[in-house]
């Protein structure tokens, strides 16, 4: 019989991949290509994506994306995040792991692949003046808005509850705006300070309404297995803590605390994250396929390079 730490191991791994104890096959392929893509090892955007932090960005990004309704209409429309939440977070892990840890053909493979499912992504969103606007997953203002979101919610996430890492604040954004690039978005904030900029530019047309709380709803309880539940609440209050005043305001969330003595949040935050570190291991799947191939392309590089 499994110990209860072997069953935690295992369904931690399936609540990120989908897969259980086994990692996903398109894993395997990050050890393909002939470059050492994009972000190297020790770089800032690895040293990031490489922490348990990234699953308290990723909870801070999904709240704060919703803030937009040209973002949360395209979801709640053509996603299927009710039926498969966690299918979802996974397919977005996949992207972001590909783009950190893959060849440079791997990363502009899996965002033009992103880009073509989001061609489909067209409708109508009511913004916060109440107008009704068209919408495309690909229309370059909504592309910027899920960058923006993604960067901030990674970055102050780390910030909050990482250790240090190369080039601090400005760096991650430097480096990460390759991925903005891969993803059409012209001239991406390129340091902690444009990001502030950008991110300010669209403060009047987040707005709140039924689709956010509905999509909320979800996002605070997620169809998890009951051994990882209270774990998962303290992660949702550790990205809550990191939003802005007026973003909790929209969202209809208070400063979180925990349990009737009101518990500090990042103990228990660092807590989580430390159990989570010991059930995933110090090292991921990916990160051991992206250095496998970096080592073999340094050894062997490629004729003509």
């Amino acid at each position: 019989m499994a110990s209860p730490f072997t069953r935690l191991r295992v369904e931690l791994k399936n609540t990120f991949t989908g897969t259980g104890a086994q990692p996903p096959a398109w894993t395997e392929e990050l050890a393909d290509g002939d470059d050492a893509g994009y972000f190297a090892p020790g770089s800032a955007v690895w040293a990031v994506h490489s922490s348990m932090t990234p699953t308290v960005g990723g909870i801070r990004a999904l709240l704060l994306q919703a803030l937009h309704p040209g973002a949360m209409a395209g979801v709640y429309a053509h996603s299927n995040f009710r039926e498969d939440p966690l299918g979802r977070l996974a397919n977005t892990i996949r992207w972001i792991f590909t783009v950190t840890y893959g060849s440079t053909d791997a990363a502009r493979g899996a965002s033009a692949w992103v880009r073509r499912l989001h061609e489909k992504v067209t409708g109508t969103y009511v913004d916060a003046n109440g107008v009704e606007r068209a919408y495309s997953a690909n229309d370059p203002h909504l592309l910027r808005w899920v960058h923006l979101a993604f960067t901030d919610a990674f970055l102050s996430a780390h910030q909050q509850y990482g250790l240090s890492f190369p080039g601090g604040a400005d760096e991650y954004v430097r480096q990460w705006a390759k991925a903005g690039e891969l993803m059409g978005v012209s001239d991406p904030p390129r340091s902690a300070g444009e990001l502030r900029e950008q991110l300010a530019a669209y403060d009047g047309e987040l707005t709140s309404s039924e689709q956010v709380q509905d999509a909320l709803a979800y996002i605070r309880r997620p169809p998890l297995p009951r051994s990882q539940r209270l774990g998962y609440r303290v992660l949702f209050a550790g990205a809550v803590a990191t939003l802005t005043p007026r973003q909790r305001e929209l969202l209809g969330l208070s400063l979180p605390h925990l349990g009737p003595v009101r518990l500090p949040v990042k103990p228990a935050v660092l807590l989580v994250l430390g159990v989570m570190k010991l059930g995933l291991g110090s090292q991921s799947p990916t990160e051991q396929a992206a250095l496998r191939r970096i080592r073999r392309v340094q050894k062997h590089p490629p004729a003509g390079a």
